[in-house]
């Protein structure tokens, strides 16, 4: 009896595995993609591992014309892409509190409270300094590292403080990319698959 040639797998499937949960960092060294990020890089400590979500946006534009049946690719306008990061990140500090409310800023501290303590009021309106790029660096089977860019990233899910009895606080965060006026042509998320080293 002949085998069945549909029961394969490929020679590189394992390779081309992504494992664990990745790290996300507010800068990648493309010119040196193998060197230990910086803790100050590091902007979450994430459980749960991190979810990326980049969806196209479509028009049927032949949906109200006569004669035309649905979904005619001739008539499909690709309008925008909706690019997302999101995670449950468990390090509470007032720099993680600004950037996932994003719309924040410091402020002055209470008269008599202890050194070093650290204010973060929302502000009711966005700034384009509040946007920054954000990378998720995966670590593949073979070595390799896969990234993802989130340009112009802001925070859209606010803040989601969740404590528990005898457990950790978490702070459920939803990150989305943007494009800028003077860039319009930029896409706000890209991909990079850096072989591992030689």
């Amino acid at each position: 009896m002949a085998t069945n040639p549909y029961k394969k797998v490929t020679a590189d499937a394992f390779e081309q595995m992504q494992l664990d949960a990745g790290v996300l960092l507010t800068e990648f060294d493309f010119a040196a993609p193998y060197t230990e990020p910086a803790d100050a890089k590091i902007i979450a400590t994430t459980t749960g591992g991190i979810n990326v979500k980049c969806e196209p946006q479509y028009e049927d534009l032949g949906e109200d014309v006569d004669n035309v049946p649905n979904n005619m690719l001739d008539f499909l306008k690709l309008t925008g892409w909706n690019c997302e990061m999101s995670f449950t990140s468990i390090k509470f500090n007032a720099d993680n509190t600004k950037w996932a409310l994003s719309a924040a800023d410091e402020g002055t501290t209470p008269t008599g409270a202890p050194t070093g303590t650290k204010r973060i009021v929302p502000r009711a309106d966005v700034e384009m300094s509040d946007a920054q790029d954000i990378y998720a660096a995966f670590p593949m089977a073979d070595g390799g590292i896969f990234v993802v860019l989130l340009k112009n990233a802001v925070s859209t899910g606010g803040l989601n403080i969740q404590s528990t009895k005898n457990g950790k606080g978490t702070n459920e965060i939803t990150l989305t990319g943007y494009v800028t006026a003077d860039h319009q042509e930029d896409m706000p998320m890209e991909f990079y698959h850096i072989p591992k080293a030689a």
